[in-house]
């Protein structure tokens, strides 16, 4: 297995992966997602990355490594929508996706490495829990918007 930085065409099984096991099928077209793709090639130290075999992606996540102000400015990684294809779950590539961000935010020099996760994920709990995660604080949200509201002219519109 390989991961590696995602690149453009990687976009249709990475949308793929979020359909099946993050977003309950409500995906981004793929033009959508193009357009937001190279958006978000302009940010500075935005990644996502795939877990492949020779033939196939099997999991997905993104990494943002965020300056900061505080902590005497000590940039911090933030993990968002990490996803193993169903039948590969169990078979150490999430581990190896979460080792990977770590070694990748240990070499950016990141005081810390977070993620959060639906309260309501308990086996997603377990598995961070197993490899070192620790509970922390708390995460709060609040919806600015409908998640069908951010469409492709917003996002050309920047």
């Amino acid at each position: 297995m390989n991961i590696r930085k995602a690149t453009l065409t990687d976009l249709p099984a990475v949308l793929d992966l979020y359909a099946h096991v993050l977003d309950k099928g409500l995906v981004l077209s793929l033009p959508a997602a193009e357009a937001l793709w190279h958006k978000m090639q302009t940010y500075p130290n935005y990644h996502v990355f795939v877990a492949e075999t020779e033939t196939d992606i099997l999991g997905t996540f993104a990494l943002l490594i965020m300056d900061n102000l505080a902590h005497l400015g000590t940039p911090s990684g933030i993990v968002e929508d990490v996803a193993v294809r169903a039948d590969s779950q169990g078979k150490g590539i999430g581990k190896a996706m979460m080792q990977f961000a770590l070694d990748y935010c240990q070499q950016a020099g990141c005081y810390k490495m977070i993620l959060s996760s639906n309260q309501r994920r308990h086996e997603a709990h377990a598995f961070y829990e197993s490899l070192g995660f620790a509970k922390h604080g708390f995460s709060f949200q609040v919806h600015t918007q409908h998640p069908q509201a951010s469409t492709i002219e917003n996002i050309s519109a920047d």
